[in-house]
């Protein structure tokens, strides 16, 4: 792989899904190993086991109409039998090569459950080229992914019947500063946000940096991983391999190594097999998707949302070093109205599922009469 002898990644088990710096991949859940045929509004329901119910889950598909493109979107509802109205809650998956809406199914159901003065529902989507929507071959970057979380919420025959500034938003990883830069520039006026273990640095710059020459060899890389043939062998190299999987999982995306089942691996390799898969994480891998380029600007979209719209930070104890500190930044910055740490690495959300629900309960039961 001539990347020339000034960078020349590291084995495919340490560079593919996530290096050290990066964040995560995905999810245990496996009732969708392998849904690449899902009916829409079938209900099926989440192994959550709060209040020994668990919550109807409805899946569905939304068209998003970008450019020349229509790309089926997929997304999940976590909903509670009961007359009663219901409070919405949107949960966007980590972005990463293999994102998908699995990662929040038992926060999910979980919140969802609840009983309490709020009858909360859950939406979870997965990302345009990524999860179980499409994968279209487009020029992805921070600016499309930002457009689609917009439409998502805004379009008037999308799948959020919340009022869009009714709506509490958790993300994790690069989707949390994503939101928290669609807000600042007034695109979104969430209710709440959550940011589980946010990042906003891509494998690659957070490791190598972002001067000329490596954005030279970024660019080369980008488009290698989308040439016809020699860019699927590549990502098979990399990242659509089950080894490299297990590696990045057991290695700093789960902090737990005995967390790490061949049942998640199995169906994150499962991801990476389907039409376009390489598409976006080449995008990924390389910054594009990056809705920051400094720390700076990443505490500057915190702090511009202060006194507007409550923001609760998760942080990861496990998380790996660089993404740790970013994270650690936030701690008491302008904007965050709560700090909290929990177990885990990069994807804390799977990992450990009900320490988070407890703490984003804990948050909305917090705030929520503030906002509302």
């Amino acid at each position: 792989m001539a990347l020339s002898a000034t960078f020349t990644p590291p084995s495919s088990s340490s560079f593919g899904l996530y290096s050290k710096a990066r964040k995560p991949l995905f999810s245990h859940s496996l009732n969708f190993i392998t849904p690449l045929k899902i009916r829409a509004s079938t209900t099926l329901y989440s192994s959550v086991s709060t209040n020994d119910k668990p919550s109807p889950l409805k899946n569905s598909n939304w068209q998003w109409k970008f450019k020349d493109n229509s790309v089926n979107i997929y997304y999940e509802e976590h909903v509670k039998e009961t007359p009663e109205p219901s409070q919405n809650i949107l949960m966007l998956p980590t972005i990463s090569d293999v994102s998908t809406v699995e990662e929040w199914r038992s926060v999910a159901g979980d919140i969802v459950q609840r009983n309490g003065n709020v009858n909360w529902q859950a939406t979870i989507v997965d990302w345009p080229g990524l999860g179980y929507s499409d994968r279209p071959k487009i020029d992805y970057n921070a600016d499309v992914l930002e457009k689609f979380l917009v439409d998502f919420i805004n379009s008037p025959d999308g799948p959020i019947k919340q009022a869009a500034n009714d709506l509490i938003i958790f993300g994790g990883g690069h989707a949390a500063s994503i939101v928290i830069r669609a807000a600042k520039k007034g695109l979104l006026k969430p209710k709440a946000i959550a940011a589980v273990a946010p990042t906003w640095a891509g494998p690659l710059p957070i490791v190598f940096g972002r001067d000329s020459s490596m954005e030279t060899r970024y660019g080369f890389l980008r488009g290698t991983l989308k040439a016809p043939a020699v860019g699927w062998m590549m990502y098979n190299m990399l990242v659509s391999n089950e080894n490299a999987i297990q590696s990045q999982y057991k290695s700093h995306v789960y902090a737990n190594p005995d967390n790490v089942t061949p049942g998640i691996v199995e169906s994150r390799y499962a991801l990476t097999k389907r039409k376009g898969a390489r598409y976006l994480p080449a995008a990924f891998l390389t910054g594009l998707l990056d809705p920051v380029t400094s720390r700076e600007e990443f505490l500057q979209l915190f702090a511009d949302l202060s006194g507007k719209t409550p923001v609760l930070v998760v942080s990861a104890e496990g998380a790996p070093k660089r993404s740790k500190a970013e994270m650690e930044a936030l701690k008491g910055a302008k904007g965050v109205s709560k700090f909290v740490e929990v177990p885990g690495a990069l994807l804390p959300q799977e990992e450990y599922p009900s320490v988070v629900a407890q703490e984003l309960y804990q948050f909305l039961q917090e705030y929520f009469d503030t906002v509302a």
